[in-house]
């Protein structure tokens, strides 16, 4: 006996395609899973970290713009930090991360330059004035203090150990809309930019805004990876280029500033300048790799080690220099006095040079206490440089305005150049504190500055205890 089996029957096209269909239903939501599944979930990094997130408002006395930008090209590279309007007394927004249970704060320095008023506001409502302790202008970083006891603050983390690739997240006040967070990718690491030149910037395209300025930038860990600066935009927007001072060095000028320690900085006493194809051949070079050096300064460092201008430098202590900013940020971060190998080609050959590392005695002016001159201001003197680049032979630099001071009162902000005190020429620091010293306490002087490339007449008061 023969068992009877049906005839195959060929599928039509209508039942072809619910077959189909019902096998992508079956299909999709597991594809679907696993690539929510890794994706991380920044829910719980949110609610743990936002406590020690703070917003920060301060009042100006004066403003001649209302943003502060710098040129990478001109209007691209934006500090990101929001003025409302231009009114007498201005109001700017930014933000900043707690670092201790005691009540120091940690945010960018060009957001409380020149505040007469700092006021930090918490998650839970909480409001404080805070007390400027230092700022370093070179690497954008200041410390405030508030009287508060028992604060959440933030577990820093370590830079070093950031790849390219790795989640991060950003906390902060955009426009004022506080504890808003965004998530984003490290798209590289130790980024020159010609505005930072001693800053190995972290780059991510986590979105920021004006009044992120200041505040951290998390690792999936939960800890401050970095302090979120600047962005590239052609708007003063978002743009998807977004960048953050890495904790590492954050936290090293941080301990300084607390502790009232000068920062010094290492110097070479040398001009330099990127390599170009045309450049490369004209020194008869393979390739234009590594940074030329076009002048050095007598006496110097580089001086002394017989580094001369044509001298291709293609490491330093070790290091490789791409580019000129590569070379600025390296010795930065090298210790004063110590010695480092450089390698150069000069005339197509390599030759290797030791220096000794000098300080830069500008920066170490810039890093002065605050609060130590009665006018608050710190000041320096200018290079042949920057005269040549502003245009103007006389001149010194503020480098510092403490709030609340007469400086700050006047409308004086970092980087302005003090060109005259009382219609009389100003040449360096010195004559500053000769002229200041034999003004009358209490009166009312005129103070001629120049700030970037417009000169303008501000009132300065002479406080009862003048410098001397």
């Amino acid at each position: 006996m023969h068992a009877h089996v049906a005839p195959r029957r060929n599928l039509n096209t209508t039942e072809k395609r619910v077959v189909l269909t019902l096998a992508l239903l079956l299909f999709v939501p597991t594809r679907l899973s696993a690539a929510e599944a890794e994706m991380p979930n920044f829910e719980k990094l949110v609610e743990d970290q936002s406590s020690a997130v703070v917003n920060i408002q301060t009042r100006r006395a004066f403003s001649t713009r209302p943003t502060i930008t710098n040129p990478l090209p001109p209007k691209s590279l934006h500090r990101f930090y929001n003025f409302q309007g231009q009114y007498p007394a201005p109001k700017g927004l930014g933000s900043g991360v707690i670092i201790s249970t005691d009540g120091y704060i940690m945010t960018n320095a060009h957001v409380v330059d020149g505040a007469t008023e700092i006021r930090v506001y918490l998650d839970n409502q909480q409001e404080f004035t805070a007390e400027l302790v230092g700022a370093d202008q070179q690497t954008d970083i200041a410390i405030l203090k508030v009287a508060g006891k028992n604060l959440p603050s933030a577990k820093l983390g370590n830079s070093d150990e950031l790849r390219v690739g790795q989640w991060v997240l950003a906390i902060g006040a955009p426009f004022g809309l506080e504890q808003t967070a965004t998530q984003g990718i490290v798209s590289a690491v130790s980024r020159s930019l010609p505005t930072g030149s001693y800053v190995p910037f972290i780059q991510s395209d986590v979105a920021l805004n004006p009044g992120n300025s200041g505040g951290p930038l998390f690792n999936l860990k939960g800890e401050v990876i970095g302090i979120n600066s600047q962005i590239f935009s052609g708007t003063g927007g978002y743009m998807g280029l977004s960048f953050a001072i890495p904790i590492n060095l954050a936290s090293n000028i941080a301990e300084k500033l607390k502790n009232g320690v000068a920062i010094q900085r290492a110097w070479l006493g040398i001009s330099i300048q990127d390599m170009n194809q045309t450049l490369a051949k004209s020194f008869e070079l393979d390739s234009p790799a590594g940074t030329l050096i076009s002048a050095v300064t007598p006496n110097s460092p580089a001086d002394r080690a017989k580094l001369k201008a044509g001298d291709v430098i293609v490491e330093f202590a070790g290091k490789r220099i791409g580019q000129a900013s590569d070379l600025s940020i390296i010795v930065a971060s090298t210790p004063v006095n110590s010695d480092a190998d450089i390698k150069v080609l000069r005339a197509g050959k390599a030759k290797t040079i030791k220096v000794t590392v000098g300080a830069l005695k500008s920066d170490e002016l810039a890093v002065s206490t605050p609060h130590s001159d009665p006018f608050g201001l710190i000041l320096s003197d200018m290079n042949q440089e920057d005269r040549a680049e502003l245009g103007n032979k006389n001149g010194v630099r503020v480098e510092h305005v403490a709030p609340g001071k007469p400086a700050a009162t006047a409308g004086l902000q970092a980087q302005d150049i003090i060109v005259a005190f009382n219609h009389r020429s100003i040449d360096n620091v010195a004559t500053f504190a000769e002229i200041t010293r034999n003004s009358k306490p209490g009166s009312t002087v005129p103070i001629l500055v120049q700030r970037r490339h417009q000169v303008q007449f501000l009132a300065l008061e002479v406080p009862e205890r003048h410098p001397g």
